[in-house]
């Protein structure tokens, strides 16, 4: 599987957010996005989804324009985990999770038992099999989320995109979808992720990439670019990055900085 943006200008209607994005996505490695709200990042992901259209420059899957894939064929090698997601009507949570399996259906055909299986199995990885007869409406939004997670796995795809997939989740949830994250990438699938805690970025990428003023300002791995420095140009706030004793790096404010 490989996955290039060369020279890529991305936007949406008449206005470009970005331009020049050179970025290509390993097998079975974890690439965290950071960047400012504003910075495009959504709109970003919208276009390697195929959603939005190119405005310059190219996205290549398996060396092939992404254009020239199928939606049907795009959803089988793609997945999307969005910020959020509206619960308009009343389905069995297993039955959201189900249509992620939508792209390895036939037309008008009805889930095998096959997929019902693979439904639930993914269901259970994120840790929400309890839910699996609750209305889809009646869970939490951080459940919601979680079995978005569930519908994407479930598609079975070699890239998953997860715009925010932690904003929701209460702490422990979060070490555990980034524990999750980790074991999903070796099973060699390829996960790009934006995130605006660099702490996660720390525990769970193996490369970072700073989305800013329209471009790519920065990219290599979370100890190369997550500095004080640069998260001073991302953010305008002043961090001390460092790692305790037996723990990953971490991030934090400096306190001078705060009134007393």
């Amino acid at each position: 599987m490989s996955f290039e943006l060369k020279t890529l200008t991305f936007g949406y209607g008449d206005r470009v957010i970005g331009s020049n994005i050179d970025l290509a996505l390993r097998s079975g490695e974890v690439l965290a996005l950071l960047g400012p709200n504003g910075a495009g990042k959504t709109t970003l992901f919208k276009t390697m989804l195929g959603l939005l259209p190119v405005k310059a420059g190219k996205i290549l899957l398996d060396g092939r324009a992404l254009s020239g894939w199928s939606r049907r064929e795009r959803a089988a090698r793609i997945a999307y985990v969005p910020q959020a997601h509206a619960a308009l009507f009343p389905f069995a949570v297993l039955d959201v999770v189900l249509m992620g399996r939508a792209a390895r259906i036939a037309p008008f055909a009805m889930p095998s038992r096959q997929d019902r299986i693979i439904a639930q199995d993914a269901l259970e990885s994120v840790g929400m099999a309890p839910l699996a007869a609750k209305p889809y409406t009646e869970i939490s939004g951080g459940e919601r989320q979680l079995v978005l997670i569930a519908r994407a796995l479930a598609q079975q795809p070699q890239i998953l995109i997860m715009d925010e997939p932690s904003a929701s989740l209460d702490y422990g949830n979060q070490m555990r979808l980034l524990a999750h994250i980790r074991r999903l990438a070796r099973q060699n699938l390829s996960i790009i992720l934006s995130t605006h805690n660099p702490d996660h970025a720390f525990l769970a990428a193996d490369r970072v990439a700073l989305l800013n003023g329209g471009s790519l300002t920065a990219l290599g791995t979370p100890a190369d670019v997550l500095t004080p420095e640069t998260l001073k140009e991302l953010y305008d706030i002043d961090v001390v990055v460092g790692a305790l004793d037996g723990s990953a790096r971490i991030c934090a404010p400096r306190l001078d900085q705060f009134p007393a």
